[in-house]
């Protein structure tokens, strides 16, 4: 049962059944219904701590991004993080979730005016400037206090669509530019208190993480020796990876954050600088394992030789990922979950596209009309990026622990979608 390795931390097979928080996976989808995605508390939790125990006087920020959530929001900040935002609409999750001001950064490439009023009036500790442009504009707004973000030109090991810090990147500036940006803010009487870099997302090896920190470093020198200005903040982005199948390997956060705040004390020292507090802004390593998706069995439908499809009742409209970045997944079938696989299957959802699969070569018992399953590692990134394609009503998600389970996301209805048509 090598899948389970990908489940949450409160993960079981409870009589054959797989259970989640205490919860079985069979009463989850009686009650609340398929598609659903569940996310553990215990791992939610874990995963935060993991984060504070390993950089204590880091400051820590969830990246709302991979699931911009009420109920998730409010958990962190209860665990002593903060959020990193990059719309008008993650922003006020935040703020209605209770996360106070001062641990709420605002980014985005091509934020709006109304944007940078909005995180003036709620105070945001930091607004990452990422466009030449912005300065000027978050200076009028009201803004107070930001950050620059440098694109140090690294190219990591992960898909073309969520590299972030290479050349030509959409995202922050140049170092030809930044330096300039930095004096212009200065200029304007914003409070520059440091530097932003992200590199990606879904990052399987620290090394990339660790040459930015020195290049970032170097940038510093630089700022000093020109401006005589160096950074109190440094913001190291997020991207860490996770294990979505059997054969993935990902760095532990612990592994992965020590490294990252040694790195800087090192790189700091090296250039002769003083230490800067340090940023990060996991997403997915915080949520991505807690989550699990739960969906019905429809038609099982043999197409060739090769190939016996599984099709479920949801699909690309709330998992796009296997579209998007060719991204894979594991799964298993939940009221069987002591069965021992007897065939490969293609799992594939309900939408008109061809591509519409969710797991290629899924080891399962056979599959009939009925059986749940369960697809691992769903808690970033794909609820957050669903769609409504088909006409179909996104899922509901429910966090579970402690035998019990609640609602965070009510399931959309045909009447919410007709609600918007005019």
């Amino acid at each position: 049962m090598g899948v389970l390795e990908l489940l949450p931390d409160s993960a079981a097979i409870e009589d054959g059944e797989l259970a989640l928080g205490g919860v079985r996976a069979t009463a989850l989808a009686d009650e609340l219904g398929t598609p659903l995605v569940v996310y553990c508390e215990q791992t939610l939790r874990a995963r935060a701590r993991a984060y504070r125990e390993a950089a204590p006087a880091a400051t820590v920020l969830y990246g709302s991004k991979a699931f911009p959530n009420l109920a998730l929001l409010a958990l962190f900040a209860e665990e002593g993080l903060g959020a990193d935002v990059s719309t008008l609409g993650e922003l006020e999750l935040a703020l209605r979730a209770g996360v106070p001001g001062e641990r709420i950064v605002v980014h985005g490439n091509n934020k709006s005016d109304e944007e940078l009023r909005r995180a003036a009036e709620a105070d945001v500790w930091l607004v990452v400037l990422d466009a030449e442009d912005e300065v000027e504009r978050a200076a009028a707004a009201g803004v107070r206090r930001v950050l620059v973000r440098v694109t140090p030109g690294i190219d990591p090991d992960t898909h073309d669509a969520i590299k972030t810090g290479h050349r030509g990147s959409k995202f922050g500036l140049p170092p030809e530019q930044a330096l300039p940006a930095v004096a212009r803010a200065r200029e304007l009487g914003l409070d520059v208190q440091g530097l932003h870099v992200h590199l990606g997302s879904q990052l399987l090896d620290v090394s990339p993480a660790r040459f930015s920190v020195d290049w970032l470093a170097g940038f510093a020198a630089e700022c000093r020796s020109e401006l005589d200005w160096t950074p109190a903040v440094v913001d190291v982005g997020g991207g860490l990876g996770i294990r979505y199948t059997e054969t993935d390997a990902a760095p532990s956060i612990d592994g992965f954050a020590r490294t990252i705040v040694d790195r800087v004390e090192r790189a700091w020292t090296l250039q002769g600088l003083p230490a800067p507090k340090v940023v990060f802004e996991p997403g997915r390593s915080l949520v991505g394992e807690a989550g699990v998706t739960l969906y019905r069995v429809g038609v099982v439908k043999r197409s060739s030789d090769t190939t016996t499809y599984v099709a479920v009742d949801g699909g690309m409209s709330d998992n796009p990922r296997p579209q998007l970045y060719e991204a894979r997944f594991s799964c298993l079938l939940a009221n069987r979950a002591g069965e021992a696989a007897s065939g490969t299957y293609t799992v594939c959802g309900k939408h008109c596209e061809s591509g519409d699969v969710l797991v290629e070569r899924a080891r399962l018992p056979e599959p009939v009309r009925g059986d749940l399953l369960a697809v691992a590692a769903t808690g970033a990134y794909t609820l957050a990026m669903a769609s409504n394609y088909n006409a179909v009503p996104r899922p509901a998600a429910a966090l579970v622990g402690d035998g019990a389970a609640r609602l965070i996301r009510r399931r959309e209805t045909l009447d919410d979608l007709l609600a918007l048509e005019t």
